[in-house]
């Protein structure tokens, strides 16, 4: 028996063996929550109080619940980009469509130019007409 310094008795933390453990976490994954008898049988069997084991119980509920809700928050993040980037890749695709399209005859060098160099790195090395005073070959 511990004494703090007013010679009360202090409270020890328990100690539980690796076999106590063990089964208490086997029970928790088969229930998360302890009816009266249930808790009796199992703090019986264990060779622990009702007490120990229901506040086992209430701690690893906690723990249980912050994990679950980190793998929650994490999930919701990765499906977030996932969105972003679904959304990201159908803005190019929309503006995809210009280069998709069959080209009018009648538009103009400089939106073929544009269209081009968007989607050819350095321009694609395509010349529409000659400099002036040049003649193609």
């Amino acid at each position: 028996i511990l004494l703090d310094k007013d010679g009360k008795r202090k409270h020890t933390r328990p100690t539980f063996s690796g076999q106590q453990i063990f089964a208490l976490e086997k029970t928790f994954e088969q229930t998360k929550y302890l009816a009266g008898p249930e808790r009796a049988r199992l703090a019986y069997s264990l060779g622990m109080t009702e007490s120990q084991v229901k506040v086992w119980f209430q701690n690893r509920r906690t723990k249980w619940r912050k994990k679950h809700a980190a793998e929650m928050a994490t999930a919701k993040k990765k499906q977030d980009s996932e969105t972003e980037r679904l959304k990201g890749a159908s803005e190019n695709e929309e503006e995809d469509d210009d280069y998709n399209k069959p080209l009018d005859p009648n538009s103009d060098d400089e939106k073929i130019t544009q269209l081009l160099k968007k989607h050819k790195p350095g321009g694609g090395g395509l010349l529409l007409h000659p400099p002036e005073g040049e003649t193609s070959a």
